[in-house]
């Protein structure tokens, strides 16, 4: 679904499933054990994953090779964090209400962040002060939004927590982000 809505808008997208290695995310008999297994694989491979995307983007004429984005949500927006700190080649990342990559790698982060955030997820959103003071001291293009009573995955049209004000306004921003730093 967010591929398509990123191609309607202009974009190429591809979503990386980064259980490919043990045969994707429809080959888990048990889709309740996604997160565990996720969870459980070492950051770096996971960076990986999206990095052989990145090259695998990079190989396609109809990709403008150094105009690249990245977006994720819950695990995806933690994971969208940590490529931010280690793929230089990101000029801009939307996490959405993904926990903070570790403060220490901020300062290797070359994209333009645009963090947000549901004001009700006090888990995830409690940690936005630390990142943002982080991306400050290094001197990096940031901004962050907090949607006021919005939760965790308020951007999923699916779930209980959709909140669609919050989801549509959160859409037009991200798509300015990318407009604005993918040139």
């Amino acid at each position: 679904e967010l591929p398509r809505r990123f191609a309607k808008a202009g974009y190429v997208a591809l979503a990386v499933d980064v259980l490919s290695g043990q045969g994707g995310t429809n080959k888990v008999a048990d889709q309740a054990q996604i997160p565990s297994l996720l969870s459980s694989m070492p950051p770096e491979q996971i960076v990986q994953a999206f990095r052989d995307g990145l090259a695998y983007l990079q190989q396609q004429a109809y990709v403008a090779r150094s105009r690249i984005g990245m977006t994720g949500f819950c695990f995806g927006g933690g994971v969208t964090w940590r490529c931010a700190t280690q793929i230089p080649e990101l000029k801009a990342a939307v996490p959405f209400y993904g926990p903070n990559p570790p403060l220490e790698d901020v300062p290797k982060i070359q994209a333009a962040v645009l963090a947000i955030y549901g004001e009700a997820d006090t888990r995830i959103t409690s940690g936005a002060g630390a990142i943002e003071e982080a991306m400050k001291k290094a001197n990096k293009t940031f901004e962050k939004i907090i949607y006021p009573g919005a939760q965790h995955a308020f951007f999923n049209d699916t779930g209980t927590r959709y909140d669609p004000a919050a989801a549509a306004d959160a859409w037009a921003r991200m798509l300015a982000w990318f407009a604005k730093y993918l040139i």
